[in-house]
This record gives C-alpha cells, sequence and structure tokens, in this order.
C-alpha cells in the first residue's frame, strides 16, 4: 500500500478513535493566534481594509503551508520515520469528524434526560443562532444542520485537499477555514476586513461541499436512509442557503432523514428567515440526529475507499 494511502488510514484512524489532541501542540490553535496577533497591525498598516484582509489571508495560508510542508522536509532529514510520524500528526489534526460527534452528542444526551436548558446550552457551543427558548425539535434542527454542514468543512474537506495535495495543503485548508471562523462575519468589524478570507472559504469549499452532498447520497442507503430523497432535496434545495456551500450537504441529509431544515433563527435579538430545506414527511426528534451521524461517518468512509482506490492507481 502507498505510504501516502498509510497515512489517510493512520489519520483517519487516529481522528475516529481519539479525537482531536487537545493536550499535543495543535496547529489550528497556532494558526488562531497568527490571525489575531496580525489583525491589528495589519488594520494599522493599511488604510484599505480589503487590502489589509487579502494580506491576512495570503500570509495566514502562506505560512501556515509553509510551516507544514518544512515540519516535513525536517523530519525527513532525520528519517523516514520521522516523516511518516509528523505527516500522520499534520493530517491527523485536520480532521474532525469525532470531535464533530462529541460535541454534538451532549446536546442529544441532554435531551435523552429530558434536560431542555442543559440541551439549549450544549447547542449554544455549536451554533451561532441564540439557542434560549428552544424546543425539542428547533434544538434538533439545530444539531442536525451543524451535524450535516460541519461534515462538508470538517471532514470531507480536509480529506479532499490531503487526498489532493497531502498534509501542507489539508494544513492550508485549515487556515482559510479559521479565517473564516475568526473575521468571515457580515458585520461592521469584519465586513471589509474580512472580505477576502471570507470569499476564499467560499472558493476552497465549492468542490467539497458538492462532494459532500453526493458523497451523502451515496451513502444514505448503507445507513438505513434514503438515497432517493437525498438526491431529489439536494437537487431541489441545494441552493437554498445564505451560504453558496453549506446548502448541498444540508439539503441531502434533509433528503436522506426525510425532514425539513432551515427556518427561522434568532441571532442578536433578531429573528432572519432562512430558506426551508426539505420537506417534513418525519419529525425532528433524535432519530435524526442519529441518522444524520450516521451519514457523517458513511460518507468520511466512502470518500477513504475512493481515496485509496485513487492512490493505488497513482
Amino acid at each position: 500500500m502507498p505510504e501516502d494511502a498509510v497515512t489517510v488510514l493512520a489519520a483517519v484512524a487516529l481522528d475516529l478513535v481519539l479525537g482531536d489532541p487537545r493536550r499535543l501542540p495543535h496547529p489550528v490553535v497556532a494558526i488562531g493566534k497568527m490571525i489575531s496577533s496580525l489583525e491589528g497591525g495589519l488594520r494599522r498598516v493599511f488604510g484599505n481594509l480589503r487590502a489589509a484582509g487579502v494580506v491576512l489571508l495570503l500570509v495566514t495560508v502562506g505560512v501556515s503551508y509553509g510551516a507544514a510542508a518544512l515540519l516535513l522536509y525536517g523530519a525527513a532529514l532525520i528519517s523516514p520515520a520521522a516523516a511518516f510520524v509528523a505527516g500522520v500528526y499534520l493530517a491527523w489534526v485536520s480532521l474532525a469528524a469525532r470531535s464533530l460527534h462529541v460535541e454534538s452528542a451532549k446536546v442529544a444526551q441532554a435531551l435523552k434526560r429530558g434536560d431542555l436548558p442543559g440541551a439549549r446550552l450544549a447547542l449554544s457551543y455549536i451554533v451561532g443562532r441564540e439557542t434560549a427558548g428552544l424546543d425539542e425539535p428547533e434544538i434538533v434542527r439545530g444539531a442536525v444542520e451543524t451535524v450535516a454542514e460541519n461534515t462538508g468543512d470538517g471532514v470531507i474537506a480536509p480529506l479532499f485537499y490531503l487526498m489532493l495535495g497531502g498534509p501542507p495543503l489539508a494544513i492550508a485548508y485549515k487556515a482559510v477555514n479559521t479565517l473564516d471562523s475568526m473575521v468571515g462575519y457580515k458585520n461592521e468589524r469584519y465586513l471589509e476586513f474580512g472580505w477576502a478570507s471570507a470569499r476564499f472559504d467560499d472558493l476552497a469549499n465549492y468542490i467539497p461541499a458538492r462532494l459532500t452532498g453526493l458523497l451523502m447520497v451515496l451513502a444514505a442507503p448503507f445507513c438505513a436512509l434514503s438515497g432517493s430523497g437525498a438526491w431529489r432535496i439536494m437537487r431541489r434545495d441545494g441552493r437554498n442557503h445564505s451560504s453558496p456551500n453549506s446548502g448541498y450537504p444540508e439539503a441531502a441529509a434533509a433528503g436522506a432523514l426525510g425532514v425539513r431544515l432551515g427556518g427561522a433563527n434568532r441571532y442578536f435579538g433578531r429573528v432572519v428567515e432562512k430558506p426551508t430545506i426539505g420537506d417534513p414527511a418525519v419529525p425532528l426528534t433524535l432519530a435524526a440526529y442519529s441518522g444524520v451521524v450516521r451519514l457523517m461517518y458513511g460518507s468520511e468512509l466512502l470518500l477513504v475507499l475512493l481515496c485509496l482506490v485513487a492512490m493505488a492507481f497513482r
């Protein structure tokens, strides 16, 4: 088996078994600190905030890719084994399937206990909307939407870039993703400064988001869900989202589960009506949450298998 295939398998296995290595040096933490340290200086140096944001994007992504490549190069000078370990570690920390499962499961566990306040609190850690006062179906909707959307940018996209360009490209993708989560907001502070990061994140996720939807369609029958429903709703409602990408995995998941997502959310005291995605064939219960988690793992497994086949014929 090619070494890059072994790297992918080892990284996926580590993520599934151990999750995020919180006690070890984490590239994403370093990237976040770099972004925070650069922001103030770039705002002062550049009169044009969009120009400052472009520089932030170029420096952050370039340094992240370069640092990962340099680490692999330095490790290779020590030994092939050291290079392999470094590559596996960088690939491992780019994946987030188990972390997404663990954090979203806290919502489900609270609902199983009948603890609505606890479920609202747990949900508030993984969504941007206000969660106070949400009933159980709306809490489940938030959890399902989060798992579906983040299957794209937390699982499938890093694997896609890992397959395309190895660990350095996967880390560069994580840098783009981190930039979007830190400065890609449409508010007064970041509308101009974060414009480049938000647009580049849209570009970086364009193919992975649609790939995620297709993988969900293919994985759904193996997860005791509806593949035909996933395909139909993804084609019909994939664009029913403010993001040019997030609607595809959410629509595929909604169709596979037979539920309706989207609708009204409250942000900073203001109700925002979003387009609906899917048909309410079945109610939003914990069964829908369990189904979307199966769909996440099924899509990941399917992409890993495709990666291995592609790498075998390189």
